[in-house]
């Protein structure tokens, strides 16, 4: 009668037996040897992180004693930020470079899903279904070849990605701003809307707000494609951007009073001039 073969359940419940068993033969304890590795380690860890906080500390302390002196690792603290500029480029934390570029290749509006959701969430399924696929007790390298390309590739294609979006040079106008021509053609703009629509766009202004289907709706701000149907008026528009709160209650609007008196005035003009599409 033939020998009947052991299941793989069954192999390796026997491997892991005998992986007990030779831990227990030849192995060490966990105290102290696993545990002294670990403090050490440990201790390694935070000391390098205390000495990196004192150098920043005190190289960026700086002879004004002010906070925004450039130390060796980066100034104590940023200046005030000022939702007037038009010259800022965000620029996320180094950590997220690679996602970063990655938003990059996927600039299109239908394909940013992927860059955004698609594939960081393919690559943290796979990374945690990894031990539920690979149950083989072999941990030499040579003997897992697959397992290594897959590491190596996904290191390299990180650092790419990392040293790419860290590089990635940027225009001081926003990417907006190429939308301005269709926006003097569809809505009949004057030529004195012009600037103010410029300015609009390398203001930030679409990051909350839409116009003719360009930026983004947030905190509940409205579509500005014709908002000078409503005829507010100009300086009821320089008012309102010097201090949205002051003219409607609760607005979480940012205040706009450093683009100057001469700037905002563009802005009104443009957004008087914005009587939607034509």
């Amino acid at each position: 009668m033939a020998e009947e073969k052991p299941s793989g359940l069954d192999e390796r419940r026997a491997g892991f037996a005998r992986y007990k068993k030779d831990v227990k033969e030849r192995g060490k304890s966990f105290f102290p040897y696993a545990m002294f590795h670990d403090t050490v380690m440990s201790l390694i860890v935070v000391s390098v992180i205390v000495g990196l906080a004192v150098i920043w500390k005190w190289t960026s302390y700086g002879p004004h004693h002010d906070g925004l002196h450039k130390g060796l690792i980066g100034p104590e603290y940023a200046p005030p930020a000022d939702p007037g500029t038009v010259s800022f480029v965000p620029r996320p934390d180094w950590y997220f470079y690679f996602l970063f570029y990655l938003l990059r290749i996927f600039k299109w509006p239908e394909t940013v899903f992927l860059g955004t959701i698609g594939v960081p969430t393919i690559a943290l399924i796979l990374l945690l279904a990894l031990p539920f696929m690979d149950l083989r007790r072999e941990r030499r390298p040579s003997r897992r070849p697959v397992a290594m390309v897959a590491a190596v590739l996904t290191i390299f294609s990180m650092g790419i990605l990392t040293w790419k979006g860290a590089t990635a040079k940027e225009a001081l106008a926003s990417e907006v701003i190429a939308d301005v021509p269709s926006w003097v053609t569809q809505e009949k703009l004057p030529a004195a809307a012009i600037p103010g629509a410029k300015l609009f766009a390398t203001a930030g202004c679409t990051a909350c707000h839409t116009y003719l289907g360009t930026g983004s709706s947030n905190l509940g701000a409205p579509d500005l494609t014709a908002i000078g149907t409503r005829n507010l008026g100009i300086s009821f528009q320089i008012r309102h951007l010097q201090c949205p709160s002051c003219v409607t209650p609760g607005s979480p609007m940012p205040k706009f009073a450093s683009l100057g008196t001469a700037r905002l005035h563009e802005l009104a003009v443009f957004l008087e001039s914005s009587k939607g599409k034509r």
